[in-house]
């Protein structure tokens, strides 16, 4: 007999939360913010934002349903199951944290204060939460596939990124590779690494260098599409290095390789930089098109 349903919950730990684990009281934490010139009232009304968008998800949802709940911190320990319904609460960014440890569970986004988030990968109401939970169970939902963008090593390790990802140096010295763009050659770069982009990240890291270049917001990967925008950050022009090839977008079966020349750069994907590959030197890293996608459930309409 098939499993129920279960949905998995997912939030991250409130600012109130970890003020209170770092100063041991409420008071203490209270005069911390105080004499920073902030009111911990703020701090305290957010939070309770968030718990109560947990709750009204959770006693909304249907008696046949199981229920998980995750923090974003436990995502690389837990095993999600085929049947998972999954649904992050927060911000945007939640999503895509979630997003490269999944294997095709659908992902229905809850955001606790439309008022501050933008809502564009967490669309839903908590309230509206348990009628789509029950249109993923009919298959009447709406679903929109989302590309990840992945880099592979000549080792066989690879890591995946619904937003973006990052191939540099982890601190402030110049990452040393030489880049291989297709059907445009190859160059030697000294620069601040590389960012690589989907179409879902392409209102984040990568539509800013894109803005600082005045390249058109438009030329950069639509949401659903299945284009890779990259762009090479501050490529420093010498003798032996060149700023030529610094920027494009890779159409699917396209793949940026790149021969480190550094000892040590690191790869790691939508901002968590605890999670991460390590290339040294001679190896290559092949960035292009993941084979996972990021099935997003949208509001109908």
């Amino acid at each position: 007999m098939a499993l129920a349903a279960r949905v998995v919950l997912v939030h991250r730990r409130s600012e109130y939360t970890e003020l209170l684990e770092r100063h041991a009281t409420y008071g203490q934490a209270e005069f911390f913010l105080r004499e920073r010139g902030r009111s911990i009232d703020e701090v305290r009304e957010r939070h309770e934002v968030l718990e109560e968008a947990i709750h009204e998800v959770s006693t909304r949802l249907p008696n046949d349903v199981r229920q998980a709940r995750l923090e974003r911190s436990e995502l690389d320990r837990y095993l999600f199951a085929p049947e998972d319904i999954v649904m992050p609460i927060g911000q945007d960014g939640l999503v895509a944290n979630v997003a490269k440890y999944l294997a095709g569970q659908p992902v229905v986004g809850v955001n606790p204060e439309p008022e501050r988030n933008p809502g564009v990968l967490v669309a839903h109401r908590p309230t509206d939460a348990a009628a789509v939970v029950q249109h993923v169970r009919t298959g009447h939902a709406r679903v929109e596939s989302r590309a990840m963008v992945q880099a592979t090593l000549d080792d066989g390790q690879s890591l995946e990124a619904l937003n973006d990802l990052y191939i540099g140096d982890s601190g402030h010295q110049s990452a040393r590779y030489t880049v291989t763009v297709p059907e445009r050659g190859s160059e030697r770069h000294s620069s601040s690494g590389i960012i690589a982009g989907t179409g879902t990240g392409s209102t984040g890291w990568t539509s800013s260098i894109a803005s600082d270049r005045h390249v058109a917001a438009s030329l950069l990967p639509p949401p659903t599409s299945t284009g890779i925008s990259w762009f090479t950050r501050e490529a420093w022009p010498s003798i032996a290095t060149g700023t030529t090839l610094t920027g494009g977008v890779l159409t699917e079966g396209q793949r940026l390789e790149l021969l480190v020349e550094s000892d040590r750069l690191v790869i790691f994907g939508d901002g968590i930089e605890r999670d991460y590959l390590i290339a040294g030197w001679g190896q290559r890293i092949s960035v292009g098109l993941s084979a996972r996608r990021l099935n997003l459930v949208v509001p109908a309409g």
